[in-house]
């Protein structure tokens, strides 16, 4: 197959742009003919272009003309969409139906249905937009506090839905989760045009049984909705020695109040990250939000780490408790010191749940298994 992945990278690289690149190398490795197409949120780089960005966010005229252009010159069979955010626009895929050329849209986070697009308000999740309309999104200033940037992200969501853009036939859906699709189907999308496909790694190898593991390991972005102060409070006069790898608005007040047995390592490049897993007797991922599918776990799973996470969406889906990990309710630190504590104490859990982690990579989330989902994926959307 021809087929054009696009994607809205943003100011500062994560999952998805992480994604997008390994499913467009994937597919090449398979024997299709990719195209990559990019736009970045580098751009946005003046006061008229954060204005110009924020007035055009439901219809962009740029976006879809690069779009356009895009189809017109490769003529792909279909289109895959990573992030259309802000500088796309969910009208690039109007262009798709008027050149009558199908288009797949991953799901990464919830842009399609919350201002904010994280489901997240005061530091728990929140559906009020779902149940009461999306002005609660302005009146709440929900994407990152600014009334403008907020009414211009609920007029997206709201005139889309009155469009039907996420509902029509010509557009699949993929979310990361059961859950994921769960809370997309609540929101109105329909249930028929969501596939169910998670992330993916390639396999690092089988974990090597000599190295002596040792202490906690958490990875991320240190922002609010992460949860690390909580991680924080759980390990504080504790003993239990916890790696922090990550940069953040919130590392300076993190490291201001982190105990002696709290390291933090800074940002890592992805084979330093590797090689923590790899020694970690457990990764912690303490989230308060609905998580779309971190990528974080998959690398835990892989590298034989069990995951010890909040009992919070995707989350409660992904890591089995007492099989591959532990869970904990989302925001309580003095359970969460519970668990660990049991955790580490308990040598043979930790290598069983390591075992088991492995086990569900291998069935779940390597390349060829996520291949194989991505084409049927492709498939139902050239015959729908």
């Amino acid at each position: 197959m021809k087929i054009l992945v696009a994607h809205n990278r943003y100011q500062g690289r994560g999952g998805e742009d992480v994604v997008f690149e390994a499913e467009a190398a994937l597919l090449r490795d398979a024997g299709h003919t990719v195209e990559m197409l990019t736009v970045s949120n580098e751009d946005i780089d003046s006061l008229a272009a954060r204005i110009r960005t924020t007035l055009e966010v439901a219809d962009n005229p740029k976006g879809k003309q690069v779009i356009s252009d895009a189809i017109d010159r490769f003529a792909p069979d279909v289109v895959h969409v990573h992030n259309f955010f802000p500088l796309f626009s969910p009208a690039i895929f109007d262009v798709c139906r008027q050149k009558r050329v199908p288009a797949v849209v991953t799901l990464h986070n919830y842009r399609t249905i919350c201002a904010g697009g994280m489901l997240m308000r005061d530091g728990r999740p929140c559906h009020t937009c779902l149940e009461a309309g999306h002005v609660w999104g302005v009146m709440h200033r929900c994407y990152r506090g600014s009334v403008a940037g907020s009414a211009a992200s609920a007029y997206m969501i709201a005139s889309h839905q009155r469009r039907g853009t996420w509902t029509r036939a010509g557009l699949r859906l993929i979310a990361l989760t059961q859950f994921g699709r769960s809370m997309f189907v609540r929101a109105g999308f329909n249930a028929d045009l969501i596939d169910v496909k998670p992330n993916f790694m390639t396999d690092p190898g089988a974990p090597d049984v000599n190295v002596r593991r040792e202490g906690l390991l958490y990875v991320g972005r240190l922002s609010p909705e992460k949860g690390v102060d909580v991680l924080l409070r759980a390990v504080a006069d504790s003993g239990m020695k916890l790696r922090i790898a990550g940069e953040g608005p919130e590392l300076a007040a993190l490291r201001a109040k982190a105990p002696r047995n709290v390291s933090f390592l800074g940002a890592l490049s992805r084979t330093q990250v590797f090689a923590e897993m790899s020694r970690a007797r457990a990764l912690v991922v303490p989230s308060l939000w609905y998580e779309g599918f971190p990528m974080v776990v998959v690398e835990a799973f892989a590298h034989g780490t069990p995951v010890i996470a909040s009992a919070l969406g995707a989350l409660a889906e992904i890591v089995q408790e007492g099989a591959t990990g532990l869970s904990f309710p989302p925001g309580n630190a003095e359970v969460l010191k519970r668990k660990l504590t049991a955790a580490l104490a308990d040598e043979g859990f930790l290598e069983r749940a390591g075992e088991a982690a492995r086990a569900a990579y291998l069935q779940l989330y390597t390349p060829e298994e996520n291949l194989r989902q991505l084409e049927a994926i492709y498939r139902n959307s050239v015959g729908s």
